[in-house]
């Protein structure tokens, strides 16, 4: 059994998970109450993070193990791994947001896909020595289906 407990939840102004749009959205994600302040020590150091969160709005009868992405039947059908949609088995999203500013608890961010009140189970910064080498690929049509996330 693995239990996990929130470090810190979202604040922004989305309140359902909608698809499309998230780069207008600025958050913030302040510790809970548990964590000391210190976990952030000196974190504006880095541009960017990693925000691991949980998908808590998700329903267990939701969950889905493949299907095409956003039910658009002109993608291929694809198993969860081949996506990033929320239904997923262990209701975990990863996200690279911009870091725009850290004062005391909470820092402000932009390009995080997760609504309000969500749970933040992890922050790291990110290491461009951490980052894929070589050439990303992807099939065409995720350009398509992301043409308006951000």
């Amino acid at each position: 059994m693995i239990h996990l407990s929130p470090i810190a939840f979202v604040s922004n102004t989305r309140r359902e998970p909608t698809d499309d749009h998230w780069g207008e959205i600025i958050s913030d994600i302040t510790l809970a109450d548990h964590i000391p302040s210190d976990t952030l020590l000196n974190i504006e150091d880095f541009s960017h993070l990693e925000i691991v969160y949980y998908f808590d709005k998700v329903k267990q009868e939701d969950i889905r193990y493949s299907g095409h992405p956003r039910g658009n039947k002109n993608y291929p059908v694809m198993g969860i791994y081949g996506q990033r949609k929320k239904d997923r088995p262990n209701q975990l999203g990863l996200c690279n947001v911009k870091l725009l500013k850290h004062v005391g608890r909470t820092l402000t961010v932009q390009y995080l896909d997760a609504i309000d009140g969500t749970p933040v189970l992890d922050i790291k910064p990110i290491i461009k020595e951490f980052l894929p080498k070589g050439e990303i690929s992807q099939p065409d049509w995720v350009s398509d289906l992301m043409k308006e996330y951000w």
